[in-house]
């Protein structure tokens, strides 16, 4: 028999929302059906009893898929079945996996997987929020020891007013688009963009979201308590003391040596011998402790001493206070046949970014659940091994990768012109040619300077800067622009992208629990410091979006025609437009209302193809006079275009002022000829005359 599944219904903004357990996916260490609206999504955890002891992490996954059925649709392509996940599914498994992840205890290891499955979808309920709070549920009703639950919120904002999970037009008209997630002392994960907002507004809204989110922490805690979760006994390994003492003896000048020396390669030397010497000298002793038991004590130890020298005021691993950034180095124009590019170099992290122009058909076409559509505005970051001086597989994009470019990404749509601004299809791509911290903001400002170079009409130049945290009880230190070491041993990788009016985007990823107003507020204080400085080494470079297109680059030149004469310029099956493309060697484009792109990379070419498709969609005129084309002769004519696919007759009495006794003797088929329109008869026929030019003539 099949139980009665278990409910829980609140109240969350305009929308009530819905969480059911105990009918589906029994097999399952624990599923919710979350449904806002007429969007649910199904979501399951799974979590091994046993732990890996191969492992020495936390070796969780996490699947969102999107089922097309759910909005009623039948997929495309060969197998009419779903296949690898889109890009879109991809940046939402990362939204999940960042605020789940923190709240599993350091030392758990135990293999766990959520699936969440989109299986109905409206425009009013984003799929999105109900995801992260199913997973939230299903993870706290698993019964492992996770430190949740979360909830999670959308927060826009418009007319100085903050809007709580708008829909999807709202979210349209919106200058931000803010998800934020928690717990119900601390936010623990944000991703936004906005419309250059300032420091205010995105603090006001990551404060809101988190208030508005706290119905859902309480609801899930009611539903645990009625299905009554049996929690598992679980604790951490113990630490042994001895051996730590023994790693301290052995290690701690050598650790403290090695994390003074500036260079990245050197300090990763220093310490890797550091460690080797360790292991050396206290693994396969009597004491029984193995080589990885040594090595993640000394880890420890590393991690003790530099977050130490930190919080004590020293100078930071490369000799920097907390709120220096590194050096910089800009190049533009760095390549010779691209439409534009930049060399952005940050301490050792560096980004060749390039932009390509294309026209309309270039734009990309997304297949989404809510429909398709066409985006004019790609950015694609890649991130090879070489970065980092490493040796790895080079090929298909992974979840880093596309998540670091969506941020980029993010960080410069607030400042891209519109499609009617500038017509052209536009593509960046950011190659981290090193990476020593924050590359996905490195890129922002690589893009931004390419776009300028490309003579893309940006409104502002945008920076991007990284910000770190050190916390130890009460005493914490902001970090501008951190360095690799300093992300993987802090508690906040905090990274805000803007121009020198307000943000265009914003993401934080918190470690630990404990973030307090005030620590927000002194980093986007400190990175508003900091991306003022990046934007000022920028300006001394280009300051401004280039006049002047690559040679490379196609040519837009935009004209409007009556839309009824749209048929005429493509064409029987399309005839003509192709003519004009092989004529012309231009690309045309023609929306339903009369608008007409002409692209081409000569702009005299561009130019001959707007003066052919003038001419098509011309309408002939009473006394008019035309340079035609004879096209038949008849025995009482000749007919003659005047513009293409406009025939008018010219009468044999019309053909000069002596008497023509057969037409073929003045005129022949193809020959050039000097006309005047004598008049247009209501059926649109033309009648037109040679004689009256040259009466006009003379």
């Amino acid at each position: 028999m099949i139980p009665t599944p278990i409910k829980k219904e609140f109240k969350y903004g305009e929308h009530t929302v819905t969480l059911e357990t105990g009918e589906i996916a029994r097999q399952a260490s624990a599923a919710v059906m979350v449904r806002i609206v007429d969007t649910v999504v199904f979501v399951s955890a799974v979590i091994m009893k046993d732990a890996d002891p191969s492992k020495d992490f936390f070796p969780m996954t996490v699947n969102y898929q999107e089922r097309t059925y759910a909005a009623g649709k039948i997929p495309g392509g060969f197998f009419r079945r779903e296949g690898r996940p889109s890009e879109g599914e991809t940046l939402t498994c990362r939204l999940i996996d960042r605020p789940i992840r923190p709240l599993f205890p350091k030392g758990f290891t135990n293999d766990t997987q959520l699936v969440a499955t989109v299986v109905s979808v409206c425009d009013e309920a984003d799929p999105e929020i109900a995801a992260i709070i199913g997973a939230s549920a299903a993870m706290s009703l698993s019964g492992a020891p996770f430190d949740g639950p979360l909830g999670a919120a959308r927060v826009g904002y418009k007319d100085g007013e903050y809007l709580l999970n708008p829909s999807k037009a709202a979210l349209e008209e919106s200058d931000l688009d803010l998800v934020v997630a928690g717990t119900s002392e601390a936010v623990l994960m944000v991703e936004s963009e906005a419309k250059m907002l300032s420091e205010e507004v995105m603090l006001g809204a990551v404060l809101f979201g988190h208030e508005q989110m706290q119905v859902v922490v309480k609801a899930i805690n009611e539903l645990k308590a009625e299905v009554g979760v049996a929690n598992w006994e679980w604790t951490a390994a113990s630490v042994d003391e001895t051996l730590a003492a023994k790693v301290a003896e052995t290690s701690t000048d050598a650790i403290t040596d090695a994390y003074q020396i500036a260079d990245k390669l050197q300090r990763q030397d220093a310490v890797k011998a550091a460690r080797k010497a360790a292991v050396e000298a206290l693994a396969e002793g009597a004491e029984g402790w193995s080589s990885s038991d040594v090595s993640d004590t000394f880890g420890k130890l590393e991690k003790k001493i530099v977050r130490g020298r930190i919080i004590s005021g020293e100078k930071r691993i490369d000799g920097r206070n907390t709120s220096d950034v590194r050096q910089i180095t800009v190049r533009t124009g760095v390549l010779p046949r691209t439409h534009g590019s930049a060399l952005f170099t940050r301490g050792e992290t560096q980004a060749l970014a390039v932009t390509t122009l294309g026209t309309a058909r270039d734009a990309q076409i997304i297949d989404a659940l809510g429909g398709s559509y066409r985006d004019h505005f790609m950015f694609h970051y890649n991130f090879p091994p070489y970065s980092v001086g490493e040796t790895g597989m080079v090929g298909t994009p992974k979840r880093r990768e596309i998540g670091h470019g969506r941020l980029a990404k993010r960080g410069v749509l607030g400042v891209m012109p519109s499609e009617e601004e500038f017509p052209y299809t536009i593509r960046v791509v950011s190659e981290i040619t090193e990476s020593n911290g924050s590359s996905s903001m490195a890129s922002v400002c690589g893009a931004s300077l390419s776009l300028m170079d490309a003579g893309v009409p940006i409104k502002a130049p945008v920076a991007g800067i990284a910000m770190g945290l050190i916390k130890e009880g009460d005493k914490f230190a902001v970090l501008s622009d951190i360095l690799g070491d300093e992300d993987h041993l802090g508690d906040m990788d905090f990274k805000v992208a803007g121009t020198t009016d307000g943000i265009c985007a914003l993401q934080m990823d918190i470690k630990i629990t404990g973030i307090t107003h005030e620590i927000m507020e002194q980093a986007l204080t400190q990175a508003k410091e900091g991306r003022n400085f990046i934007l000022g080494e920028m300006a001394k470079v280009i300051s401004s979006t280039n006049t002047e297109m690559s040679q490379f680059a196609p040519r837009y030149l935009t004209i409007k025609i009556n839309p009824d004469k749209i048929r005429d310029v493509i064409g029987k099956g399309g005839a003509m437009i192709r003519s004009l493309t092989e004529e012309t060697g231009a690309m045309i484009d023609i929306d339903d209302e009369g608008n007409v792109k002409i692209a081409s990379s000569d702009l005299a070419a561009a130019e001959k193809a707007r003066s052919r498709i003038e001419e098509i969609t011309s309408d002939a005129e009473v006394d008019g006079i035309y340079n035609g084309t004879v096209k038949k002769i008849m025995d009482f004519g000749a007919f003659v275009e005047i513009l293409p696919g406009k025939d008018g007759l010219v009468h044999i009495s019309q053909i000069c002022e002596e008497r023509v006794d057969k037409v073929s003797d003045k005129l022949s088929e193809g020959d050039s000829v000097k006309v005047k329109v004598l008049e247009i008869d209501r059926q649109g026929r033309i009648r037109l005359s040679m004689k009256a030019v040259d009466e006009v003539a003379s």
